[in-house]
């Protein structure tokens, strides 16, 4: 996942909470200017079926199809979408995502926040009924730990521990009050907190180790952790597997828990009893359904027959072509319903601008490389062979459905002989007329030979890689293709290990923060900046736009950094993703949204089988 954070405003930050799940259903509005931001409701709601079909299921159970599991279920490590979407099920955060409202709302906390005049503390009060598992109610010293826990520097959380940089301290006020304080005003101050679960500090750390260490130790770049062996015991027993994979050692405060995971297969989630959000009637903490299953299968053959067998209930990720293929069928049409949806995702090619030399060779680093293999790449015959031509590109790494999107950036289109021109200008030619292309390299030949590695998680991914290969073989550059589990894939694109590779980022309708991909501090500390883009020009830009509350000066350096971006051309940028939403027409309460994940399992409710 891509966490994309911010909120806009005029001087301080303008929130608008939106009040789901407390004591009442009423809008809760902090306004510190006069601009609140609000783009609108992006939700569909499917009408209920009206009658019911014998040949249904009546089990309350969700058979929710999926294409691959999470690289694990820890609290803080590991960036996976999946795992941030079953963390809406089993997890509560201080604040959360409104799907319906585009904006965020408290969840945990009782209201927005206090916010002090200089704009840089915000107090919450925690509704005082949210309850572990164990009984025990959530206090604010667990809200504390989670976000200590998050800052400590032996915690495995390269991808996200950037984003807390700002927090300076976390504040027990009493009553049930918890006083951020931040070092500086700052886009995110509220919604940042939005990608954090809260953990139950108890459970994570039963010899409470982390109150013996600060935020302002954990704040200092020459605090050494490791030689703190309490803090290095800790720290080696919360990486730990067992936290990632293990039911036992899966827990939240949220209406499900995890209590199967077969490897590779399924992931099982039961209903709570007697949990604390009964009756609280949230969209974000219902649980009608009384049990979840996730089902992994990648053969769209395969799961097209379950579909037409009624095997699966929901799924947000079938590809294009079998779901168009499924619409022509009257079976299929009858039992559910499917929807084409706007999402804030993209699809893109990544290379590696900083390679080491040796296993990867100096293939990308030039940007007149990096354009040559954007203009070899079939873009037309990419969305109509896969994906009907229903999705949309786009030209950099912002959404065309966002106020920051930069419209004056003119999309790259297949150019080959353009493509041949920029390579014979960065040195690249034939030179043995073998038909590949060769440079001299630190006094050796190097052919441009490459690997494209893709996750198996779904076929798309080859046949992009498979049209990309012919196609740039059109200018005697050679692509092989290496297709990786998704857990390899991962660790290898983290480790810089690719020359190039396939994925997509799951954006989000909040304002842009360019940190966690473009700045080259999460390239140095192996984040989610896997290419390696980033000079002090383009880190300044980042630092600063993080910081400017100007809505209209943001969204100028937002622009700019797209530019940097466009030019250096670290990513072929490709589509931005339609979500193929199918559920089954015996669950009612069916909504689909813009934002991720598109649609809420818990608030799925099986509608009555008898007259």
């Amino acid at each position: 996942m891509l966490r994309k954070i911010a909120v806009l405003s005029i001087t301080l930050p303008s929130l608008l909470l939106v009040s789901c799940g407390n004591d009442n259903e009423k809008e809760v509005k902090v306004v510190q200017n006069e601009t609140v931001i609000d783009e609108g409701s992006k939700v569909e709601r499917i009408p209920d079926a009206t009658k019911w079909d014998p040949s249904w299921k009546k089990e309350n159970t969700v058979i929710y199809h999926i294409l691959g599991e999470p690289d694990g279920l820890h609290p803080t490590n590991g960036i996976s979408a999946m795992k941030q979407e079953i963390n809406l099920y089993t997890q509560i955060y201080l604040v959360n995502n409104d799907l319906k409202k585009l904006t965020i709302f408290p969840q945990l906390a009782t209201t927005a926040p206090e916010i002090s005049a200089n704009g840089v503390e915000y107090t919450y009060t925690l509704r005082d009924y949210v309850k572990w598992d164990d009984g025990a109610n959530v206090k604010v010293e667990d809200v504390i730990f989670t976000f200590k826990a998050n800052k400590c520097p032996l915690v495995n959380n390269p991808d996200t521990r950037h984003l807390l940089e700002i927090i300076q301290e976390v504040i027990d006020l009493g009553g049930n009050k918890v006083k951020f304080i931040m070092k500086e005003k700052y886009i995110a101050n509220v919604h940042l907190l939005t990608d954090f679960p809260i953990m139950q500090r108890n459970f994570f750390d039963k010899g409470n180790v982390l109150a013996k260490y600060t935020f302002i130790q954990f704040n200092d770049p020459k605090f050494v952790a490791d030689k703190y062996e309490d803090l290095k015991t800790w720290a080696n027993e919360f990486n730990s597997a067992k936290y990632e994979q293990d039911p036992n050692f899966i827990v939240g405060a949220g209406p499900y828990k995890l209590t199967a995971w077969d490897r590779n297969q399924s992931l099982t989630f039961v209903k709570k009893q007697n949990h604390w959000s009964t009756g609280k009637n949230s969209i974000y903490e219902n649980a009608f359904p009384e049990k979840i299953i996730m089902k992994i299968n990648t053969d769209h053959n395969a799961t097209k027959l379950d579909f037409l067998n009624q095997v699966f209930d929901v799924t947000t990720t079938f590809d294009t072509k079998p779901l168009m293929e499924l619409q022509k069928d009257s079976l299929f049409t009858k039992n559910y319903n499917h929807k084409f949806m706007d999402s804030y995702n993209f699809a893109y090619v990544g290379m590696n601008m900083k390679p080491d030399g040796t296993k990867h060779k100096a293939l990308f680093t030039d940007k007149r490389v990096r354009r040559a293999m954007a203009l070899l790449v079939p873009y037309n015959d990419i969305n109509k062979i896969i994906n009907n031509n229903i999705n949309k590109r786009v030209v950099g790494p912002v959404s065309p459905l966002k106020t920051e999107y930069n419209t004056d950036l003119k999309l790259i289109e297949t150019n080959v002989e353009e493509a041949k021109k920029l390579l014979a200008e960065a040195g690249w030619k034939d030179s043995n007329s073998d038909q590949v292309l060769d440079k001299m390299i630190d006094g050796k030949r190097v052919d441009f030979k490459f690997e494209i590695k893709y996750m198996t998680t779904t076929p798309v991914w080859e046949e992009n890689a498979k049209l990309m290969a012919e196609s740039m073989a059109k200018a005697n550059v050679i692509a092989q293709l290496v297709p990786l589990q998704y857990a390899t894939w991962s660790q290898e694109v983290h480790n810089h290990d690719f020359d190039m590779m396939i994925s997509s980022w799951a954006g989000s309708s909040q304002p842009e923060d360019m940190k966690q991909i473009w700045h080259s501090s999460n390239w140095a500390n192996k984040g989610s900046n896997f290419v390696g883009f980033g000079n002090a020009e383009s880190d300044a830009l980042i630092d600063s736009s993080r910081v400017e509350l100007n809505d209209e000066k943001r969204i100028v350096m937002m622009k700019k950094i797209q530019s940097l971006i466009y030019d250096e051309q670290p990513y072929i940028f490709m589509f931005a993703s339609k979500r193929r939403v199918i559920a089954h027409k015996r669950f009612g309460n069916q909504e689909y949204y813009y934002e991720k994940p598109g649609l809420l399992l818990n608030n799925l409710k099986l509608i009555s089988a008898t007259p």
